[in-house]
């Protein structure tokens, strides 16, 4: 990121959310709007703090088979809808919209935690029919959000997965999954499990406000490290690129990356779907008022003059002269740093067991 060009951000904003946004879902029938009739004090600068609230989710499946071309993994499970880690350039968002609430601030404060899910999991595992593929563990939004730390879904998700030796890949921005090294290392002992670490950029400030409860930058390379050392096969995920304000880091970020460990290095270009547009521009004009204009004119260069493209292969990599340049540098500095050896394609499905084949060490008790 450039120093000099956003050495002063605005104030403004809730204190430890990354949106104050409140925009309205596109399937709501009602709105409100928020007026200023005097009362409160001019010298507010900081909007006052909101509590995150958890409803229990009782979901009635767990495993999602993705059927798009353009996304690796053929099967996902979540364990929580919404993500209290506030990123506010975040796809999810929009998902909360099915919900009756609002992308912005609901989505980082209307937290749904799916407490049958490491049931859920063992029983479609135990299913005859199930046949084994890689599974992206909180692929939408992070399971190891700070909610994880006391619920315990994913460890109890990842405990059923190491039973039925399953292959599973993680990608998150949480100190949170270094609780789980006990687990993981038994996995990769086994080629089952690959870690990305998801890094927008190594800059503290702007990390602070596009994700207002994730772990800070250094922390992520300290995780990368950790993770490395344990013998986990571990990516970094540059996702994503902000034109305009991160895309100035790629070199900068992977470097730091290899030399915390990582093996491998992936990206996608922003992409602002339904109403995460209207989120994130008013995030620009908040924090960045100043290069809202042109972030939003790089953004629309990279989709076909729009806001977004939505058709495969285009919507995470963008199109243009600005994608392949982006596209080039990072492939570059990829090889230069020798982060090419994902594995998450390569993880083994061979090894899975039924139920009636599980180990004999017992049935994992479930506690909530």
């Amino acid at each position: 990121m450039d120093k000099k060009a956003f050495s002063n951000f605005s104030n403004g904003g809730i204190k430890g959310r990354g949106s104050d946004s409140t925009v309205h879902g596109r399937f709501e029938t009602l709105t409100r709007t928020s007026t200023d009739d005097g009362w409160e004090s001019s010298n507010t600068t900081d909007a006052p703090a909101v509590k995150t609230v958890i409803h229990w989710d009782s979901a009635k499946s767990i495993i999602s088979e993705n059927t798009s071309p353009d996304i690796p993994h053929k099967l996902s499970a979540n364990p929580y809808r919404g993500c209290e880690h506030g990123c506010v350039y975040c796809f999810a968002r929009t998902s909360h919209s099915y919900l009756g609430l609002s992308p912005g601030l609901d989505f980082e404060t209307q937290i749904f935690a799916k407490k049958n899910a490491p049931q859920l999991l063992e029983k479609e595992l135990a299913n005859p029919r199930y046949q084994p593929h890689p599974l992206a563990l909180g692929i939408i939004t992070d399971a190891y959000q700070p909610s994880e730390r006391t619920l315990k879904i994913t460890r109890q998700m990842l405990t059923v997965l190491a039973q039925y030796r399953h292959p599973v890949s993680i990608v998150t921005k949480s100190a949170l999954v270094e609780r789980d090294l006990d687990i993981l290392t038994e996995l990769a002992q086994q080629q089952l499990i690959e870690v990305a670490i998801s890094i927008t950029s190594l800059d503290n400030d702007l990390t602070r406000r596009l994700e207002a409860r994730a772990a800070a930058p250094a922390r992520r390379l300290k995780i990368i490290e950790r993770l490395a050392r344990a013998g986990i096969p571990t990516t970094v995920m540059m996702a994503p690129i902000i034109p305009a304000v991160t895309d100035s880091e790629i070199e900068t970020l992977l470097k730091a990356a290899a030399d915390a460990g990582a093996t491998g290095a992936g990206y996608i270009i922003l992409r602002l779907p339904h109403e995460l547009k209207e989120v994130f521009r008013q995030w620009l004009h908040t924090h960045l008022p100043q290069r809202a204009e042109k972030v939003m004119a790089q953004v629309q260069a990279l989709h076909g003059g729009s806001d977004y493209n939505p058709q495969f292969f285009k919507r995470h990599r963008g199109e243009g002269v600005l994608a392949e340049l982006i596209a080039k540098r990072f492939e570059r500095a990829r090889q230069q740093f020798n982060l090419n050896k994902r594995r998450t394609l390569h993880l083994r499905c061979d090894l899975f067991r039924p139920a009636d084949k599980k180990a004999t060490r017992g049935q994992m008790q479930l506690d909530f």
